[in-house]
């Protein structure tokens, strides 16, 4: 049994690109929606296409997961291929943990493509386009870079469908939309039904392919992503193997995309990470003095839901994000304003019944299969919270950071302050900086 790729088509007119693959005789189809134009027709979109298509696969091919992956008549570079199969490996590790597989075996079979001599990439008009999920990291980078670019906010949504929790903040950056439709087979909506496999995929691996497909359709010569430095760290180790649940924000993913991206023929736009080198603990803290935003965001999971009916209209308080939020903003927002921001339900932080999640997220529990910081800045969190005046009466804050102070890994003052500047190395464009 393989999976195959099978074509892509694109209509101009409608501005749709589909595509298709086929598993044990069973096909699939996804289609994008973007502006249409006359774009749709250069080098330039074409190949920008064919990588959403080279991207997307992967949510096809797990619904059986078998050990080939036949790309057909789509012929690859040396680069491509080693690219494609370790965004299948890494991106799928959480899918392989989780459904108890092994596929370190995999094969990747598609005819060689010869290397062309890159294009040079566009010129650097800094035109941006930045997708935007709502969340603080996005947020910051778009207040850094419309200091430096000409910048589109960037959102996909399935069709006629719209995420408040994006909408809302959105606003307040006041920033043209261009928007993205993805709708995926319908089929993989009745995984239980149909008996395939499910779990997670590199889902940011897909959007970014698509995000430079928008880029090329609407003139603009950067995709702008807000994946921090610890996006980069494991989130556990599997059949010896490290699994990261972000393996698509990571810095080997962004390096390997760039790579892709550089060798193109025909010149495709400019992709990194303006958060790269920072953590989260940065982002708390320059997210805190954007207050133009604190009453509109909202990176609750509960608010994304597929089902309409079942999203909430505020933070739901309880789940491992809404812990998180909380906990890297508290050493640097006042507790009433980090009370108002979850009025709703309840600030996390008061909340003794949710112990466990922080303590989770401080390394004492297995970290959660979620886009949340790395253990020792969470820990540093902790501390520096726990030092402000107005958080001396928090039962359960105390009680956290006296179980960090007790470690002898206990970060340091000095380990914070590093933790709030610049961490490793980035992509940036020095006009980006």
């Amino acid at each position: 049994m393989s999976f195959r790729y099978q074509n892509w088509t694109a209509d101009a007119e409608q501005g749709t690109l589909t595509c298709r693959y086929s598993l044990d005789g069973r096909d699939f189809a996804e289609r994008v929606t973007l502006p249409p134009g006359p774009r749709w027709h250069t080098e330039a979109a074409r190949a920008a296409a064919r990588l959403v298509f080279l991207l997307a696969g992967v949510s096809y091919y797990k619904t059986v997961a078998p050990p080939l992956i036949d790309l057909g008549d789509t012929a690859l570079t040396d680069t491509e291929l080693a690219f494609l199969r370790e965004y299948y490996l890494q991106g799928l590790g959480e899918f392989a943990y989780r459904n108890d597989l092994d596929l370190s075996g995999l094969t990747v079979q598609a005819p060689r493509a010869p290397h062309a001599a890159p294009a040079k990439a566009p010129a650097d008009g800094r035109r941006a386009l930045v997708p935007f999920g709502g969340g603080i990291d996005s947020i910051v980078v778009v207040e850094r870079v419309r200091a430096k670019a000409d910048v589109a906010l960037f959102v996909v949504s399935r069709p006629a469908d719209r995420f408040e929790a994006i909408e809302a903040p959105a606003a307040v950056a006041g920033l043209p939309v261009v928007r993205a439709e993805r709708e995926i087979d319908p089929q993989l909506l009745r995984s239980a039904e149909l008996g395939f496999r499910n779990g997670h995929v590199p889902v940011t691996g897909i959007l970014s392919a698509i995000a430079v497909l928008a880029a090329v359709l609407t003139g603009r010569d950067t995709v702008v992503m807000s994946n921090e430095w610890s996006a980069s760290i494991p989130t556990l180790e599997y059949q010896g193997h490290p699994v990261n649940h972000q393996y698509s924000k990571s810095a080997s993913f962004e390096a390997a995309f760039r790579g892709v991206l550089a060798q193109s023929p025909v010149g495709l736009p400019d992709y990194f990470s303006w958060l790269r080198d920072r953590t989260e603990l940065w982002v708390g803290r320059e997210f805190a003095k954007l207050g133009q935003y604190h009453g509109s965001f909202r990176s609750c999971n509960k608010a994304f839901y597929a089902d309409p009916a079942r999203r909430l209209d505020h933070w739901c308080g309880q789940c491992d994000k809404c812990c998180f939020i909380d906990l890297i903003l508290a050493p640097f927002l006042p507790a009433a304003e980090l009370g108002q921001i979850f009025a709703a339900t309840g600030e996390p932080l008061q909340d003794a019944t949710l112990a466990g999640k922080f303590r989770a997220l401080l390394g004492a529990g297995t970290k959660p299969f979620e886009c949340v910081g790395e253990v020792s800045e969470c820990r540093a969190a902790v501390l520096l919270a726990a030092r402000r005046d107005d958080r001396q009466a928090d039962r359960l804050l105390r009680e956290l950071a006296g179980e960090v102070a007790a470690r002898p890994d206990v970060p340091t003052d000095a380990d914070a302050a590093a933790m709030l500047a610049p961490v490793g190395e980035a992509f940036i464009p020095a006009g980006y900086r």
